[in-house]
């Protein structure tokens, strides 16, 4: 199935909306002191699709973050890539291959690689995982989805991750049509608050660098309120700061600030790559929230999407279905207001190298996160 494959330039990956999958995040990365590599490779057509009989051959590629677990061990870790998704039954040999394929070109003490897949799950599609509202049950134990996964393949190797690293839930919003008919699709209160904001005078505007402390004062009040973990502000500092101008996939990012006479109430990180923008980071004040900034925010920032030639937006996380027990669920309130589509992404998948040092990490995981930054 995977006819060639061969490592090349990080500046060489090819022009995609996945910004995991970017030189540009390769900068972000190695400005983190964390390694990088970059490889292409080569499959027919016919190998990935069921149906097809075209026996011309693909040509794609993906990033692999090299993440030390210590001062000897390390895992690649591929996030939302690889890019192509081929048919459901042909995946599990297809990633299988790609990992045996790869496998030289890796340290040597890496015990495994981790899919950190964007490809749509295989029950998303099954209407016997929805119930009589429409809404989305979820997936079945690991063992099912395992059995699932490694159908075709030749080792049985993958495993189900004990957890994911990058969202694999999200909202996508389509910005191909005007902007009265984006509006109009929102739900009523998510247009109402939009419309509230600008009465009120929230006002969006980018800035740079300079205005990151702006940034980070919102985001501490956020994590705080929220009770999640705080980046350091070199984090973003070097997110937003990164770039790969003379690389085939660079991207452009901008700082969003919703404001009231000058006071910052909502922020945010907007990343453009290729047709995508995305909403990788938020963050909101403890005070004011009756002025609904952060719809403004939103609003604005799919705006300067469609403005960049942007196709689609992706609101990056939310719950799985419309639970208030999960703790994403207040992001899926928010978010599902604006229209989209509600997409299930597959996960993290592993194909450990080494059977018993994978055995002894997976058992070790939550103990040991720290690599869990998107």
């Amino acid at each position: 199935m995977i006819a060639d494959i061969s490592d090349k330039e990080v500046s060489g990956l090819y022009k995609t909306g996945i910004i995991q999958q970017t030189a540009y995040w390769s900068t972000v990365k190695k400005m983190q002191g964390i390694e990088s590599k970059a490889f292409n490779f080569k499959s027919k057509r016919s190998d990935l699709y069921t149906g097809v009989e075209d026996d011309a051959y693909f040509v794609g590629d993906l990033l692999i973050i090299i993440q030390m677990i210590d001062h000897e061990h390390s895992i690649a870790y591929v996030p939302y890539g690889p890019e192509i998704e081929p048919s459901e039954e042909n995946q599990g040999y297809f990633l299988e291959q790609l990992s045996e394929s790869i496998r030289t070109y890796l340290p040597q003490n890496c015990i495994m690689i981790r899919y950190d897949l964007s490809w749509e799950s295989h029950w998303a599609k099954d209407d016997d995982c929805y119930d009589l509202y429409g809404n989305w049950l979820g997936v079945p134990e690991k063992r099912i989805q395992e059995m699932r996964f490694n159908f075709n393949t030749e080792n049985w190797n993958f495993h189900k991750a004990n957890t994911d690293i990058l969202p694999s839930n999200t909202i996508f919003m389509n910005l191909k049509a005007e902007e009265n008919r984006l509006l109009s699709n929102m739900k009523s209160k998510t247009r109402y608050n939009i419309n509230l904001a600008q009465r009120k005078g929230v006002k969006v505007r980018s800035l740079g660098l300079e205005s990151l402390e702006i940034w980070y004062e919102l985001y501490r009040q956020t994590a705080t309120r929220n009770n999640f973990f705080l980046h350091d502000i070199n984090y973003f500092k070097i997110v937003l700061s990164a770039r790969a101008n003379d690389t085939m996939s660079p991207a452009d990012v901008y700082l969003l600030i919703a404001e009231l006479e000058n006071k910052p109430l909502a922020a945010m990180f907007l990343v453009i790559a290729a047709n995508r923008g995305t909403y990788l980071y938020g963050a909101s004040a403890s005070e004011n929230r009756n002025y609904m900034a952060t719809y403004a925010l939103q609003w604005r920032a799919m705006q300067v999407a469609k403005e960049k030639g942007c196709t689609e937006y992706d609101f990056f996380g939310v719950s799985p279905q419309a639970d208030p027990s999960h703790p994403l669920y207040g992001l899926y309130r928010f978010k599902v207001g604006f229209g989209g589509e509600i997409y299930h992404r597959m996960g993290c998948w592993d194909y450990p190298l080494d059977n018993e040092k994978y055995r002894y990490y997976a058992s070790m995981e939550f103990k040991n996160q720290s690599y869990h930054l998107s």
